[in-house]
C-alpha cells in the first residue's frame, strides 16, 4: 500500500500473510489428511485428560456407554476451542481485507484513526477475502458444524443410555 498511513503490521494484506505463514492459523490451508491430523492429534491431548474424567465420573466395566459418550465429548473440547480461535482470527482478518475503510492504532495507546482504502487496494484485497479466505472460512464452518453434530450425537446417545 503505497502512501498508506496504516503501520505495516496493521495492514489486512501484512495480516493475512501472517496469518498464512504462522504455524497454527496455516491449519486450514493444508490439505484435508493434515488438517483432519492436527484436530485428531488436539482431541488425542484433550482424551489425556478427558478419559480419566469420565472413568471417574462413569464406571467403564458397567456403563460402558456413558463412559464412552463422556471421554469422546471431553476428547473434543481442546478441538472444538482450537477451531472456534482459527475461525475467530481468519474472521477477522477477512472483515479486514473486505472493508472500505480500515481501523488502525499509530502508536501504543489508543488513537484510532481512520484511512479509506484507495480502490485499486480496497479491489485487491476484496478478491484475497473472496478467494483465499473465504474458501477457509468454509472450511472451518463445516468442521465447526461437524463438531456440533459430535456433540449432539454423544448428547443423544447419553441420554438414550441413562
Amino acid at each position: 500500500m503505497s502512501l498508506c498511513p496504516v503501520p505495516l503490521e496493521q495492514q489486512p494484506l501484512q495480516e493475512y500473510q501472517a496469518l498464512r505463514d504462522s504455524w497454527f492459523y496455516q491449519w486450514p490451508t493444508l490439505g484435508w489428511a493434515a488438517y483432519g491430523r492436527r484436530l485428531l492429534a488436539a482431541a488425542g491431548l484433550g482424551a489425556t485428560v478427558a478419559v480419566p474424567v469420565a472413568a471417574a465420573s462413569f464406571d467403564p466395566g458397567q456403563e460402558p456407554w456413558l463412559f464412552s459418550c463422556a471421554a469422546v465429548a471431553g476428547a473434543a473440547v481442546l478441538p472444538s476451542f482450537l477451531l472456534l480461535r482459527l475461525y475467530l482470527g481468519w474472521r477477522y482478518v477477512q472483515q479486514r481485507l473486505a472493508s472500505r475503510t480500515i481501523v488502525y492504532e499509530e502508536s501504543g495507546w489508543y488513537d484510532g484513526r481512520t484511512w479509506e482504502k484507495p480502490p485499486a487496494v480496497f479491489v485487491q484485497e476484496r478478491l484475497v477475502s473472496i478467494y483465499q479466505v473465504e474458501p477457509l472460512l468454509r472450511r472451518l464452518r463445516w468442521s465447526l458444524v461437524g463438531m456440533g453434530l459430535l456433540y449432539a450425537a454423544v448428547g443423544g446417545l447419553g441420554w438414550l443410555c441413562r
